[in-house]
Order: structure tokens, then sequence, then C-alpha cells
């Protein structure tokens, strides 16, 4: 335990002076802890489904495992930050592109949150061992919940960030009738999005039919495991309150929402980044001792 604290300690400062240089040289995270930005990966084979692109960090437990956004994938700040830091304590982690995203094989506009939720238990099943704590980004939090119930011995925590729970659901019911009507009869959902050059995502009609049998915030959440949420005031993609409410339905008495002042939604500046993983780092001491 001694050596793991000093290598938490270590890495702290290695952070703090990385911090430091980021301010003045204006270089983001993965740039700072040089982390590829196109890294080799391997792939999940499955026989009835999609490969899977993902990369993995053997080490100790509990492992790591990282749940990209919507339409998002494997090699985002977060994710990158993450994978240095329980690369430095000698923690097992897995980032991982969802089917049809990243460099996952699959067809995007064949996707629906059902398949999705098949990835990510795909990941938790094979490339896993032993209890893990999930890392959810905005969908992948909403994910990260199915997955915590599908597998309650394998998930030991959780980390949403900007969790997404029902929202893509619940935004598109607000639509007005005729809108909804258009979207119906043209088979895809233009929703708006600052966070690419189009300005929105094309959201498949499909996709937001069977979003719907996945929503989990109508009755309390069977999830016993520590929970942490982290969310951005400014979030102006999933209000913060739906973390309030994701933390009012989970059954487990250890749940902390953390809400930052200045926060947006990806939470992809230095603080922020900083935050999340002190976070899993107090977990993963937790669970340690």
């Amino acid at each position: 335990m001694a050596v793991a604290g000093s290598m938490r300690a270590l890495w702290r400062e290695q952070l703090n002076v990385c911090s430091a240089v980021a301010r003045r040289t204006g270089l983001g995270f993965p740039q700072l802890f040089g982390c590829r930005q196109k890294s080799s990966h391997s792939f999940l084979n499955r026989s009835d489904n999609p490969k899977l692109a993902y990369n993995k960090l053997k080490g100790k437990n509990p492992g790591v495992v990282f749940l990209p956004g919507l339409f998002s994938n494997m090699n985002g700040e977060k994710a990158l930050a993450i994978e240095e830091y329980c690369r430095s304590v000698g923690h097992a982690f897995v980032r991982f592109d969802y089917r049809g995203c990243g460099s996952s094989e699959g067809d995007v506009k064949e996707s629906t949150l059902g398949k999705w939720r098949k990835d990510v238990l795909s990941v938790l099943d094979e490339l896993t061992e032993g209890p893990q704590i999930l890392v959810g980004s905005s969908l992948g939090g909403w994910l990260m919940l199915h997955a915590a119930i599908a597998r309650p011995e394998k998930v030991a925590a959780l980390v949403g960030i900007a969790v997404a729970a029902d929202h893509l659901v619940a935004t598109f019911q607000q639509l007005p009738v005729e809108v909804k009507k258009e979207i119906e009869e043209k088979g895809e959902w233009k929703l708006p999005t600052k966070h690419n050059e189009e300005g929105f995502y094309s959201v498949p009609y499909e996709l937001i039919q069977e979003a719907e049998n996945h929503c989990v915030l109508s009755s309390p959440l069977p999830i016993k495991c520590p929970v942490r949420l982290i969310h951005g005031i400014k979030d102006e993609d999933v209000p913060w309150q739906i973390s309030m409410k994701v933390a009012e339905h989970v059954v487990s008495a250890d749940v902390d929402v953390i809400l930052r002042k200045s926060g947006q939604h990806r939470m992809r500046e230095k603080d922020d980044i900083k935050l999340i993983v002190y976070t899993v780092e107090d977990l993963i001491e937790q669970l340690s001792t």
C-alpha cells in the first residue's frame, strides 16, 4: 500500500507540473502525457456481432473501463488521461469503440442503445477480469447504469460524467407533434450539436424508438456499488438535474454528486479532467483497502 500511495503522489505531482506547462504552452492533456492520438488497437472478435476496436492495459484490480459518449470514440482526452493514470499506478484499463463508431465495425445507422449495451457487456465479459470501475461519459453514463444492473458481481463502482440517462428519449418527446412526425417519415433526426462541423448529429429514428425500451429513471435502480456523478452546471446538452435524478433513483447509499460551476458538457478542461481522474483514484483507493 505504501508503494501504491507513493505512485499516486508521484502521479499527482506530475499532473500538477503538466498543468502548469499546459497553461504556458496551450497544450492539452494527451500531448502532455505523451498519449498517442492515433494508437494501434486490438479487435474483439464476436461471431454474431461486429468486431469492437479496443485498447487494453493489463494490471491490478480494480480495473477501469471507459464508456464514450454519443457517436464519440475511445481517443478523447478523458479516456487518455485516465489510461495514463492507470498505467502510472499499475491498474488495468480498457477503452473501446461501440459498433458503428470510431474504429469498430458496423454501421452506425443500424446501431441502437440495446446493441451498444451488448457491446459494453461483451467488453466486460471478455476483456476484463475481477472488479471494474466504469467511467461513463454522457450516453456512456446511461449505458454504465445498464451494465451495473446486468453485471452487479463485476461492476465495483461507477463514475458518471454528464450522465445522459433517458435524455435522448425525453428530448425527442418534447418536440412538437409535427416535428416528430417529420422525423418519423424521414427516418432521421438531425439533433443540433456544437460538437461537430455539421452542427448536428444524424440520429436514426429507429435508435430513438428502441431507446424507449432502455429508460431507467421511472423506478429505483438496483445498483448498490459506490456511485460518483460529475456534471457541469453550464452543460447546454444534458441538464445537470439528470445527475440528481440518477442519484435519487440509485439504491446505493454511497452516492456523491459533484457539480462544476464552470463545467460544460464535455468536461474536457484541464481542471475538469483532473477532477475526473482524482475521483477514479479515490475509488481505486477505497476499493483496494
